[in-house]
């Protein structure tokens, strides 16, 4: 799925980077190996992509849910919002650095239903999130707790579904293609 509208700002180069932008470029390097095409993009707005990376790296060190999960939650909102750049580059991540399964990998991209019951009550949740804008069932958190997850671990939910909206909708109206390191994993 694609916007209708793209918008005519150019990735940023690496010499151009500004504040949280040149910091975020210089993590991304040192951690990846290069600067992903979402995080040029992104950098048009260095506070846009300072509060994307505060509020990844906060989920990814203080969510308290397992690389596995992470992963699960990642992929069910990229999925929900129609992003294939942040479903493509989850997917690697999820195989080849989160060790999550082939068919729960499988599943959680077209949304079926997991089989490892846990994860598909953390992506039914999540989805469950996204779908009601935060309004939250209370049948739909009983379910959410009933399964292993702790009341803080909603919050840690709305947190990545915060930042999955500012990857995901500066994807779209970027239209942003797809790293090499993530293009076996196209959706």
């Amino acid at each position: 799925m694609s916007a209708e509208y793209k918008i005519g700002l150019q990735p940023v180069a690496d010499n151009d980077a500004q504040g949280a932008a040149k910091d975020v470029f210089e993590n991304a390097k040192t951690n990846l190996g290069f600067i992903p095409n979402m995080y040029r993009t992104m950098a048009n707005s260095p506070g846009y992509l300072g509060t994307y990376a505060n509020g990844y790296n906060a989920f990814r060190q203080g969510s308290g849910f397992t690389p596995q999960e992470q992963e699960t939650v990642f992929l069910t909102l990229s999925r929900e919002n129609g992003c294939d750049y942040c479903t493509a580059a989850h997917s690697m991540i999820a195989d080849k650095i989160s060790k999550l399964g082939a068919d729960e990998l499988t599943a959680v991209r077209s949304g079926d239903a997991l089989p490892d019951a846990k994860l598909n009550a953390l992506s039914a949740f999540t989805k469950h999130v996204h779908d009601e804008r935060g309004l939250i069932g209370k049948s739909a958190a009983e379910a959410f707790i009933a399964a292993g997850y702790s009341e803080n671990q909603i919050l840690e939910v709305i947190l990545a579904l915060s930042v999955k909206i500012l990857s995901n909708y500066s994807n779209h109206i970027f239209h942003t293609g797809v790293d090499e390191a993530f293009s076996s994993y196209k959706v």
